[in-house]
């Protein structure tokens, strides 16, 4: 029975030195250009090659790289369907494992940073309330950082699930990133091409690439800017409350 719980806080340790090891690996080595060397060898990994952009993906969350880079890149090696899907299991399982160091290893960090930024206070009292419905706001809007989203909610109140959940609300901005990623793929490839092409032709694949691409920018936009209306709402409704149970105490 020691010996158990001697190995279960020796994991622990090693897994609590593995986040500040990544912190500072992140702010004194080029992750940036790491990152875009590892993307280059995806392409030659054939089918493994999803494989290894998902788990790129998921280290790069970890390390606070911004994904809109490699989800641009995903979008250019996969093309929109497969690359929104590649993308949105890497980002759904990077967000979890942020998630679950937030709460289990590195709360007191995550802490620190939570109270340089009042909106995350306000989140926190918001998530409380309506749990995965505030999840869902926040990863509609672009005003809070992803990768620092992931590791703040794993101190809030909310569940696993509901974060989980909740999350799927990076879907609209995961598919105009892919999107844009794919059209500038196409584009290289034309250029690229020993194949004659009609002028006609590639005007036309350039206008509907063109138009498809703005439809799904308006409806992104649309929707961040309801989902930010809904979440102001919700954090002044959290705020309102806890005034009131305050002054009844």
């Amino acid at each position: 029975m020691n010996q158990r719980r001697l190995k279960f806080k020796l994991k622990l340790l090693l897994l609590m030195c593995l986040v500040p090891c990544l912190i500072i690996a992140a702010k004194h080595i080029d992750i940036h250009g790491l990152v875009l060397t590892s993307i280059m060898w995806v392409k030659s990994l054939g089918i493994f090659g999803p494989i290894a952009f998902m788990i790129i993906y998921n280290i790069a969350t970890l390390l606070f790289i911004p994904g809109s880079l490699l989800t641009l890149k995903g979008g250019c090696l996969f093309g929109v369907f497969w690359g929104s899907i590649y993308v949105l299991i890497a980002a759904l399982l990077g967000a979890s494992l942020a998630f679950l160091i937030g709460r289990y290893l590195s709360r007191d960090w995550v802490c620190r940073k939570m109270e340089k930024n009042p909106k995350f206070k306000a989140i926190d009292r918001a998530v409380a309330k309506e749990g995965w419905k505030i999840v869902l706001l926040t990863r509609l809007s672009p005003v809070f950082p992803f990768n620092l989203l992931n590791y703040a909610f794993g101190v809030t109140q909310v569940s696993f699930k509901d974060y989980v959940l909740g999350s799927l609300g990076i879907i609209p901005g995961t598919i105009m990133y892919v999107y844009l990623g794919s059209i500038a793929g196409n584009l290289a490839t034309m250029n690229i091409s020993n194949q004659p092409s009609n002028l006609e032709t590639q005007i036309g694949q350039w206008v509907m690439q063109a138009v498809g691409f703005i439809a799904t920018v308006a409806v992104t936009v649309y929707v961040t800017k309801i989902a930010q209306k809904a979440l102001n709402e919700s954090m002044v409704t959290a705020e309102v409350s806890d005034d009131r149970d305050k002054f009844k105490r």
